[in-house]
C-alpha cells in the first residue's frame, strides 16, 4: 500500500480524510485509484489530455514526478504520495 498525503483544497472530495492508502504500482495507476474510490480527483490533478495539471504537483517520497518518469513514475508499497497545489498571490 502506498499512502497518499491529500492536501486541504482536495479533502472534501476524500471526504475530509488528509490521507488514504492506495494499491498502486505508478503515479497514474495511483490517480485512477483515487478516481475510482472518490470521483472528481482525476478532473482536479489531470488536464483533459489526461496530463498533470501545471498547478499541481506530485512528489514521491519528496521527489517531484515532474522530474523523475511524470505520471509513469513506478511507486511501491510504503512510498509515500503528496499532492501539492501550487501556490500563488503576494505582491
Amino acid at each position: 500500500m502506498v499512502r497518499v498525503r491529500i492536501p486541504t483544497p482536495l479533502r472534501k472530495l476524500s471526504n475530509g480524510s488528509s490521507e488514504v492508502l492506495i494499491n498502486s504500482a505508478s503515479i497514474a495507476d495511483c490517480v485512477g485509484a483515487l478516481e475510482s474510490q472518490f470521483p472528481g480527483f482525476r478532473e482536479r490533478l489531470c488536464d483533459e489530455a489526461g496530463e498533470l495539471r501545471r498547478f499541481v504537483n506530485i512528489y514521491v517520497n519528496g521527489e517531484d514526478v515532474r522530474f523523475l518518469e511524470g505520471l509513469a513514475t513506478p511507486i511501491k508499497s510504503g512510498d509515500e504520495v503528496s499532492i501539492v497545489p501550487a501556490v500563488a498571490g503576494g505582491r
